[in-house]
């Protein structure tokens, strides 16, 4: 893992591919490996994309990876797919939108399937975008899946987020409002070259004019991906926008969820609980579950506790 972590940092892609590898699929080694190339991240510029499904996300994302490389900037770009809820797969097929870049170094470009988990991210998301930035690249760009009304994770990793929508969708705002709208930074306007736009762009302004006078208010700016209009305005709102920062609420979480996936682990393989014995005897009538959690945690909090 080591010699892993120091080609990470010395920006070889294929080591950082076996990296994500390594740390999508929870294989051995994969904590050490962070922790190895933690000290080192250089913070890179993050942007969000989200959105309901079919606005043109993948396109856009596309279009903002070219802009920011003829910039000369390296570019990362994690993209969320939706996976299959009987195998856990996915089609993986962001990458299909974004075959210009496949020949460029500057480009590194990972599918993660979402594997079931609401919030519009992968579980492994966070730790992709550690070694993308251990890696040196300057910008990394975060496309979710298409998300519906409250799946907001998005808000937690990215720098500045944009929600993307689209006209002729059916009611955009409904669809949306509950979550999604509430975490922009700024709004994109996609296919604005399609009827539909001006009133999308007005129920926009009416959701925007409610929010309480001295909060800032996000800009709405129009964009078309698959020509590429709008692109150097979008880019240029999200350098000028003020970037979020990880606040102590995103660490406790990640506390949380960190040391309990550790738990889980430990009660699964080292803990002496005969979790399978125990499981059997519950399916069979035999033992009651609840009194087992029950005693079992009383037991392990005996063993820890003074």
């Amino acid at each position: 893992m080591q010699r892993l972590a120091e080609g990470i940092l010395c920006g070889d892609l294929r080591a950082l591919a076996r990296g994500l590898s390594i740390v999508e699929n929870r294989l051995p080694g994969g904590a050490e490996l962070l922790a190895a190339v933690h000290p080192a991240r250089r913070k890179a510029l993050r942007i969000g994309v989200t959105g309901p499904p079919g606005v043109g996300k993948s396109t856009l994302v596309d279009r903002l990876a070219a802009e920011l490389r003829s910039a000369g900037e390296t570019v990362g770009v994690l993209a969320v797919d939706p996976s299959s809820p009987f195998t856990g797969g996915a089609v993986l097929g962001d990458r299909v939108r974004m075959q210009r870049h496949h020949r460029d170094d500057g480009v590194f470009i990972r599918s993660m399937a979402s594997r079931g988990q609401l919030g519009g991210l992968a579980p492994a998301v966070d730790d992709g975008l550690a070694l993308l930035e251990a890696a040196g690249l300057r910008s990394v760009v975060i496309e979710t899946a298409g998300v519906g009304q409250s799946e907001v994770d998005i808000v937690q990793l990215a720098g500045t987020v944009a929600v993307v929508l689209a006209p002729s969708m059916g009611d955009d705002i409904q669809a949306a409002k509950a979550g999604i709208m509430e975490i922009a930074d700024l709004f994109v306007l996609n296919k604005a070259d399609q009827p539909g736009a001006d009133e999308l762009e007005r129920q926009i302004l009416a959701m925007i004019s409610l929010i309480p006078d001295g909060q800032p208010r996000p800009p709405i700016l129009r964009t078309c991906a698959l020509s590429g209009e709008g692109v150097v305005e979008l880019l240029a709102a999200v350098r000028s926008a003020p970037a979020r920062q990880p606040e102590a609420l995103y660490w406790r979480r990640f506390l949380q969820e960190r040391l309990g996936r550790e738990v889980e682990d430990w009660l699964a393989s080292d803990s002496g609980i005969d979790l399978e014995g125990a499981a059997e005897q519950i399916a069979a009538g035999a033992l009651n579950p609840y009194v087992f959690v029950r005693e079992t945690a009383q037991s392990l909090r005996t063993r820890w506790l003074p």
